[in-house]
């Protein structure tokens, strides 16, 4: 099968040209594609706990922790141990941090803009119901443990 006939060949070559756009629009705010989704991710008047960042982006711990440290460095956020459960860390946004949320989400609105302009409200909710199914597969242990199966059948010995 050739690749542009797969799936996963356009959700990620669609995904890199996502992400290469999203980086170029937030390079000349000292931004990137991560720390805008990061910085969107962060209730504006609340907080939000650390640990539900990473879950939410699909990140690693680790990754966000210092990607946390990086804004943190650049007084974007600041950390605040929960004063009711002290094992929660609360992540906040600065005002400087809340500007940069504001440049991060004004560059989704406008990508989103552009692409129901072009392609249409119809179209894409087919997209999205096919994405959702899609998401179904993945995240289904039938669908993972017949893709092992079939992964163990198709090994030569």
């Amino acid at each position: 099968m050739k690749a542009d006939k797969t799936v996963d060949f356009h959700i990620k070559s669609g995904w890199h040209a996502i992400s290469r756009m999203y980086n170029s629009y937030a390079a000349p705010f000292d931004m990137t594609m991560a720390i805008g989704y990061v910085l969107l991710n962060i209730d504006k008047k609340k907080g939000t706990p650390a640990t539900k960042i990473a879950p939410a982006l699909g990140l690693e711990a680790r990754s966000l922790t210092r990607m946390l440290k990086s804004l943190e460095d650049k007084k974007w956020i600041r950390r605040e141990i929960d004063e009711d459960d002290r094992r929660v860390v609360n992540v906040y946004l600065t005002e400087e941090g809340k500007r940069k949320r504001d440049i991060a989400r004004e560059g989704v609105i406008l990508f989103n803009d552009a692409i129901y302009e072009k392609i249409g409200e119809e179209k894409l909710s087919v997209f999205f119901e096919v994405m959702q199914k899609i998401n179904e597969v993945v995240n289904n242990d039938t669908a993972n443990y017949k893709a092992e199966n079939l992964a163990e059948e198709m090994v030569v010995e």
